[in-house]
């Protein structure tokens, strides 16, 4: 499959979360203290996501 979550460590030692489409990077979350809050994010994003409006504020 092309989608993918990353769990990685950043330079300041916390957890962060990418959302990968192949190899390029669509979005990141904030950083976590511990893997398992980032993983609970990966979840979170899996449980709400298809239910999340769109809020264009460019008008």
């Amino acid at each position: 499959m092309a989608y993918k979550f990353v769990i990685k460590k950043d330079k300041a030692g916390e957890f962060r979360v990418n959302f990968m489409y192949n190899s390029e990077v669509m979005f990141s979350t904030e950083g976590y203290s511990s893997k398992a809050s980032a993983k609970n994010a990966i979840e979170s994003i899996k449980k709400n996501g298809p239910e999340a409006e769109t809020d264009d504020q460019t008008d």
